[in-house]
């Protein structure tokens, strides 16, 4: 008899299709998440905000200038934990402060400076106590080619 008998070849592959058609679903997960739509907005500088440029030294080390003033990262703290106390204070206390009352802190980064430059010295602000902290850029020229 030459004729091979297909029924348990189609018998095979059925289950099979049925248990990748239950798989699968399960396999390939999504969360559907709605991304905000980012457009360029103009900052809003208040005085009491605090402004820090940070960029890489010529050795490799970390500089970072408090408006023009170059610190380490204690006086950082120290500075950055004295300027929010003061504005709590000068605010009524902490009771009496909303999160929208209390100053910022603006970061400008190089674009040369190292990633662990510009997160030690959000991690810093953080650890002072400051809630909002933000990068100032530039936008990209659209005439430039």
């Amino acid at each position: 008899m030459s004729d091979i008998n297909t029924t348990p070849l189609v018998d095979v592959m059925l289950v099979l299709l049925i248990i990748f058609l239950i798989t699968v679903p399960v396999v390939v997960q999504k969360i559907k998440l709605q991304l905000p739509n980012v457009r360029f907005e103009p900052t809003q500088t208040k005085p009491e905000n605090v402004l820090l440029s940070v960029r890489a030294g010529p050795d490799g080390a970390c500089e970072v200038y408090w408006n023009l003033q170059k610190m380490d990262s204690k006086a950082l703290l120290k500075r950055a934990v004295d300027k929010l106390e003061a504005d709590v204070k000068r605010l009524g206390g902490p009771a009496n402060i909303t999160p929208d009352e209390l100053p910022e802190v603006h970061i400008r980064g190089d674009v040369n400076a190292p990633y662990k430059c510009i997160g030690a010295t959000i991690y810093t602000m953080q650890s002072a106590g400051f809630a909002k902290v933000g990068f100032i850029s530039e936008p990209e020229n659209p005439n430039a080619s």
